[in-house]
């Protein structure tokens, strides 16, 4: 099945969807935006992941005057889209650790507009990373020429190295059987440090609105992470469909309390769970008799539950005075 989630620009659920796992991206669509179409809102803007970027799906986006912000492919993507990498222009600061570039292209009488977006950080990051990858791949390349045998000899060993998600990509066999790291492999990936590319079909959004737009994804994907993992979404124990929607419903409903809580108070929920753990009430027995108290609230502790508007416990829950001896 497919879940789906609307959001707000906080990051606040306000519906979920569950789907059939069975049918295409562009009719799922198709089928959101028939149900938002009954909330009458003024204007919607889709955005979609670089799953999304085949020209069916971004023609159901804009039917009913909708729009739509996509990632692209920066690797093996459109040709419009690395011709939009390759395009030379100056970036322009608009937040912290976000530059931007804005490519326009005239098809007729269609503009298709492009955003790339570069984070500085995220640029030094990805450099020490593949700086680390190669050092690493001189190692074991090192060692698999060392053991290279006769020209026609092609070691598993080899085949897993060429295949590898992120080594496979810089390594290059040579006629003889020698590895070799590409080099011009290497130079195309330091083109893309800490960038990605952003389309739009609005025409009224800047190119600093669309690369904010595109970061709220993030809160989209947040909370399928918070849905999945610290609220057990799956696995499931259920097989009627109605059963399957009711567990989808409930989680919903924990998700939408604990980013209304995360909004009200600042801190993450992880946090927020952590502080008020410490809070316990403990059984105490003494001569006079039985009590239940509650463990002295810390300061962080009572500006969370002021707040959210919750009255903190009584620290003497209840008292069992033991009768006098006679």
């Amino acid at each position: 099945m497919v879940i789906g989630l609307a959001v707000t620009r906080e990051g606040l659920p306000v519906r979920y969807w569950v789907l059939p796992g069975n049918r295409n991206d562009a009719s799922l669509v198709e089928q959101i935006q028939q149900d938002m179409a009954g909330w009458k809102l003024s204007r919607v803007v889709w955005v979609m992941d670089r799953g999304m970027t085949g020209e069916s799906q971004r023609m159901a986006l804009q039917r009913g005057g909708g729009h739509a912000i996509i990632g692209e492919k920066l690797r093996r993507g459109a040709k419009l889209a690395q011709e939009a990498l390759k395009r030379p222009s100056r970036y322009r600061k608009v937040r912290d650790n976000l530059e931007v570039k804005e490519i326009t292209f005239e098809q007729g009488s269609e503009t298709r507009r492009f955003v790339l977006v570069r984070n500085p950080q995220r640029a030094t990051k990805d450099r020490a990373e593949r700086e680390r990858l190669l050092e690493r791949l001189e190692a074991e390349i090192e060692v698999l020429n060392e053991r290279r045998g006769p020209k026609t000899e092609h070691t598993k060993r080899v085949c897993q190295l060429k295949s590898h998600p992120s080594l496979g990509r810089y390594v290059r066999e040579l006629k003889s059987g020698e590895l070799r790291i590409d080099r011009g492999k290497v130079r195309d990936e330091e083109r893309l440090d800490g960038k990605y590319l952003l389309s739009t079909t609005d025409p009224s959004l800047s190119a600093e609105d669309v690369a904010v737009g595109f970061k709220q994804l993030a809160e989209v994907e947040r909370s399928f992470r918070t849905l999945k993992s610290t609220l057990d979404l799956r696995p499931f124990y259920h097989r009627l469909p109605e059963r399957i929607e009711a567990h989808v419903l409930l989680c919903w409903l924990a998700l939408l309390l604990v980013r209304l809580i995360e909004l009200e108070t600042g801190p993450g929920w992880e946090r927020i769970r952590d502080e008020l753990d410490q809070i316990h009430r403990v059984d105490l027995r003494t001569k006079d008799g039985a009590f239940q108290v509650v463990t002295k609230l810390a300061p962080e502790q009572r500006k969370i539950l002021k707040t959210l508007e919750i009255t903190p416990p009584k620290q003497v829950q209840s008292a069992h005075l033991d009768a006098p001896a006679a």
